[in-house]
């Protein structure tokens, strides 16, 4: 770790330096809303990585995470890292795999992918557990409220049990070098002359001298959501 922490993080740092998971998994269930095992493994690789990496994160782009997943394990990334899509230092790849590669700025990373048989294993460590979850949430089956409390209750403690599982049985660990992507680009911000309202000027449109939003322009851009990322259409009507 740098000598110099960051003050904003010194609750997090601390617990990083004392090696303390459960005190990690409740800072990044702020985050999340509750526990779950995922949640727990990204806490678990956002740990190993960043100790193993020993950078600080200031939130000024010294250390990178790339994200493959947008499920519950990112979150215990972005916490336990402090990299977030709002200080530019995580990056997400829509490859579907619960994995993250932790990297400084000279592109020496750590890749960390959550081992296939353990994943394929915890169906028959936590038979009720997985049960209630693809009850009722995979399936989205009507139950009563004492079902989803007692689903909550099994996966927070299965996420605390889960944590003591050695970094090298939960995971797939390599050492690499990747290429990052340049520090952010700062750009201007252009006024729409539809809606009036300021665009980043790298995704505003200009039609005949004039800036237009994407949603305005009804020009096509990219959405992430549950399902990943997709393609949409903007639209001129889509305010009321």
């Amino acid at each position: 770790m740098q000598a110099q922490g960051d003050p904003f993080r010194a609750e997090i740092e601390s617990l990083i330096r004392q090696g303390d998971l459960k005190g990690l998994l409740r800072k990044a269930g702020e985050l999340h809303g509750h526990w779950c095992n995922y949640l727990a493994y990204g806490v678990k690789a956002g740990y190993y990585g960043i100790t193993e990496t020993g950078v600080t994160n200031t939130g000024m782009e010294e250390i990178i995470a790339v994200v493959e997943t947008n499920n519950c394990f990112s979150d215990g990334i972005q916490m336990i890292t402090g990299c977030s899509f709002g200080n530019n230092s995580l990056v997400y790849r829509d490859w579907g795999k619960t994995a993250v590669t932790i990297s400084r700025r000279d592109g020496q990373a750590i890749r960390i992918a959550l081992d296939p048989d353990f994943e394929d294993s915890r169906g028959q460590e936590y038979p009720e557990a997985y049960a209630l979850f693809d009850r009722l949430v995979a399936r989205r089956e009507a139950a009563q409220p004492e079902d989803f409390a007692k689903m909550m209750g099994l996966f927070a403690d299965m996420s605390e049990k889960e944590l003591s599982v050695p970094a090298e049985e939960m995971f797939r660990i390599t050492r690499t070098a990747i290429e990052l992507p340049q520090y952010a680009p700062i750009f201007e911000s252009k006024r729409c002359s539809v809606c009036g309202e300021n665009v980043m000027e790298g995704r505003a449109v200009v039609r005949e001298g004039r800036y237009l939003c994407l949603g305005c322009s009804g020009g096509q851009y990219s959405l992430l959501s549950g399902e990943g990322i997709s393609l949409e259409v903007g639209s001129l009507a889509r305010r009321q």
